[in-house]
């Protein structure tokens, strides 16, 4: 099961792919890059303090069919969509918030996946602390509010995310969300507060 970025596809921009986004090598570059990002690096630093490494092939470029950004596969690694990227704070953003749930993962031993409110509290720990929902990304993607915008952009993508899980109802996906939000919107482990 893999957890999912809602960013949707541009299309256009500086690439070697039809209807925008990159190619898999052009993909693959953009992410060595990331990986030499101070936020990117601080968790990678964490997952290994939990005691998982990843190597070189952890995070992979792929061609994904489905409208996301990218997905965290357990006992696998990252992946994001090549075909959805256009920029570099687009995969960025990607590979923080699957860090984010990779992080999670490692340190609980019994995570699981299918659990409804597993999954939320993961996806509300990404939105929040990944910086997918800072007020100027929000913007980009034609959310105009301003005041609260944060949070309401965390649960939109919770619920997003959550809806494509096979073993969550949308009134399964809400109710999950809404039981772990306090605990998940203020745990901001592995940083000492929300950045």
């Amino acid at each position: 099961m893999a957890a999912e970025s809602d960013r949707k596809p541009a299309s256009g921009g500086n690439s070697s792919t039809v209807n925008g986004g990159r190619t898999v090598k052009e993909c693959q570059d953009m992410i060595r890059r990331s990986l030499r990002t101070p936020m990117v690096k601080f968790l990678r630093e964490h997952l290994e303090k939990a005691g998982c490494s990843f190597g070189d092939k952890f995070i992979a470029a792929v061609h994904c069919d489905k409208e996301v950004s990218g997905g965290y596969v357990p006992g696998e690694g990252i992946m994001v969509c090549s075909n959805h990227m256009n920029i570099q704070d687009d995969v960025n953003q990607v590979v923080i918030h699957e860090l984010i749930h990779a992080y999670d993962d490692c340190r609980a031993a019994n995570l699981d996946w299918s659990n409804c409110a597993h999954h939320a509290c993961s996806e509300i720990r990404a939105g929040h602390l990944s910086g997918d929902c800072h007020y100027k990304r929000e913007l980009l993607r034609g959310f105009m509010k301003i005041r609260g915008h944060e949070q309401d952009c965390v649960r939109r993508r919770v619920m997003k995310s959550l809806i494509g899980n096979p073993y969550c109802s949308e009134t399964a996906a809400k109710d999950a969300m809404e039981a772990v939000w306090d605990v998940c919107y203020n745990d901001t482990k592995p940083f000492d507060r929300a950045p």
